[in-house]
């Protein structure tokens, strides 16, 4: 018997509900099955598993698009348009006529400060027609052709600045004049490198796997 009824009530109330009644209050979830790793076969080896794991990390790779490759397509379609340009320039005047009579005027003084041309048969007129084919043509290339021709037209547009910043300083024209000639042969030059350490990466992850590979088995070889 208690000396006060109204704490045995207060500690009959607080007291805690049966599982029955507990489970009914929980709030239904979802199946947590997707959620749980799936479980490895008994057999599976370490060296299995970092395979696995590398070969998910390479596909989730090149499904992403690198900046790296962002930066190589805008630069390829960039410069393209802008050698198509300067190449249909040179070679009519349907885009502009002042630019193309500034063009022909431009390589006749060219084709006079190297006498050498014209004993082999190479004109003003020829060398124009050659540097804006060159120019059109791998535009062309950078702007639409996937793959390697890529890396082919921009070796050639990179000779072709180098024989253009030539011309201008063998006849003396100030900087103004040849500056956007330096500025994407900049730009030639750091296409050209990131396409190619680009194409160096996966070569060296290759090897890297094929170490990671041989020392397991080494490994093993020597546990044994």
């Amino acid at each position: 018997m208690t000396v006060f009824p109204w704490y045995e009530k207060l500690r009959s109330s607080r007291r805690a509900p049966s599982s029955g009644s507990r489970v009914s209050l929980l709030r239904p979830t979802e199946p947590t099955d997707r959620l749980r790793p799936t479980a490895l076969p008994p057999d599976a080896s370490s060296e299995s598993l970092h395979s696995h794991i590398r070969a998910s990390a390479c596909s989730c790779a090149q499904n992403m698009a690198s900046p790296r490759t962002i930066t190589i397509v805008a630069l390829s379609f960039a410069l393209g348009l802008f050698f198509v340009f300067m190449g249909t320039i040179k070679l009519t005047p349907r885009l502009s006529k002042d630019a193309y009579s500034e063009m022909k005027r431009a390589y006749k003084s060219y084709a006079k400060a190297l006498p050498g041309l014209k004993k082999i048969g190479v004109s003003s007129v020829l060398l124009r027609k050659i540097i804006g084919s060159l120019e059109v043509g791998c535009g062309i290339v950078l702007t639409l052709v996937p793959g390697k021709p890529k890396d082919v037209a921009n070796f050639l547009l990179l000779l072709v600045m180098l024989a253009v910043l030539f011309f201008h300083q063998l006849v003396g024209d100030p900087l103004k004049r040849y500056a956007h000639a330096l500025v994407f042969g900049i730009l030639l030059t750091c296409r050209l490198l990131i396409a190619r350490q680009s194409e160096e990466r996966p070569e060296r992850e290759e090897s890297r796997e094929e170490q990671y590979l041989n020392d397991q088995e080494r490994n093993k070889v020597k546990q044994s």
